[in-house]
């Protein structure tokens, strides 16, 4: 199978592209080259910019499918689109379960799940922009190849490589060990998927061919957040206390918290994506293997959660209380 790739050589896209080689696809990577440039010899690089739209690098050749995971806004997409034409087989575009209506749902809430109003003129990435940017993307991916297109909503991934850090942060301070201030109620739903068995989802929608939108969620069993924390303790051998403090006491954005009215975002139906071929990687695996890799790289600083310093205040704060 050939396959482009539309990025490649980041976290998600790095899966992708290296799950592809490994089953033996012909793979081509587009993207700017400024991203583990040195990354998948045993595949081919063209150069672009999609921020300028630079997309001269693909005006040749055919392609299976593309995946498509460096789409951000609908500009970005319809470019690519119309460049690509009928010269590739399938488009698969890489969505998010952000864009789905905030607050309301009951969990377990399927594919059909009611989206948020598309937007098509934002310049900037937020949190109030971000899903409603990818509804537009969805919707011109599917206007334009109808059955030939295909969208996997990922929910949190983790696995190595992550540079957005959500599962390292509770990897790392789980197996810091003693007194772990958790700026929320333990018993809040977590759904973090394997970067690894999202992009073997990918590969295998694309050589099957199957069209419609898939949730990319897991693991397979319901989690919490304060068993997510206790699994990364159990993995590195550490021993834990976990003390639930106030939520206004934590930074913005704090990894893998979400407030309760927003917990079914965090429960997902899974078993449309099950059943088109997504593994549940055990999240002790996952947890294992973020250890290994952030270890490895030699732990650099975090920009979000608690320092040390912050948590040993909040903790004493919470005894104060």
């Amino acid at each position: 199978m050939r396959i482009l790739v539309l990025g490649g050589t980041s976290f998600v896209g790095r899966a992708i592209t290296a799950d592809a080689l490994r089953g033996g696809a012909e793979v081509t990577l587009f993207n700017r080259g400024r991203t583990n440039p040195g990354l998948f010899p045993g595949a081919r690089h063209l150069l672009g910019d999609r921020d300028t739209g630079d997309y001269t690098a693909l005006r040749g050749g055919e392609w299976d499918a593309v995946v498509d995971v460096s789409g951000f806004w609908p500009r970005q997409v319809g470019q690519a689109m119309a460049v690509l034409g009928d010269r590739v087989g399938r488009y698969l575009f890489v969505s998010t379960q952000a864009v789905y209506q905030q607050g309301g749902l009951a969990p377990f809430s399927d594919e059909s799940a009611p989206l948020r109003a598309p937007l098509r003129d934002a310049e900037d990435l937020t949190e109030a922009t971000y899903g409603r940017l990818k509804v537009a993307c969805e919707q011109d991916v599917t206007a334009r190849y109808g059955d030939r297109s295909t969208i996997v909503r990922p929910g949190k991934v983790a696995g190595p490589h992550d540079e957005d850090r959500g599962l390292t942060y509770w990897v790392r301070r789980a197996a810091r060990g003693g007194r772990i201030a958790l700026p929320a109620r333990p018993g809040q739903p977590v759904q973090v998927v394997d970067s690894r068995d999202l992009a073997r989802l990918v590969l295998r929608l694309l050589q099957d061919g199957r069209p419609g939108a898939f949730h990319a969620v897991g693991p397979a069993e319901p989690t919490t957040l304060g068993g997510l924390i206790t699994t990364c303790a159990e993995v590195a051998g550490s021993e834990i206390e976990i003390v639930p403090v106030p939520p206004e006491t934590a930074p913005p954005f704090f990894p893998l918290v979400r407030a309760e009215g927003f917990w079914a975002g965090q429960q997902r139906d899974p078993a449309r994506a099950r059943a088109a071929g997504l593994p549940a990687t055990p999240l002790a695996v996952t947890a294992a293997d973020v250890l290994a890799w952030d270890r490895g790289r030699g732990e650099p600083p975090l920009d979000h959660g608690f320092t040390p310093e912050q948590e040993a205040r909040v903790l004493a704060a919470a005894d104060a209380r």
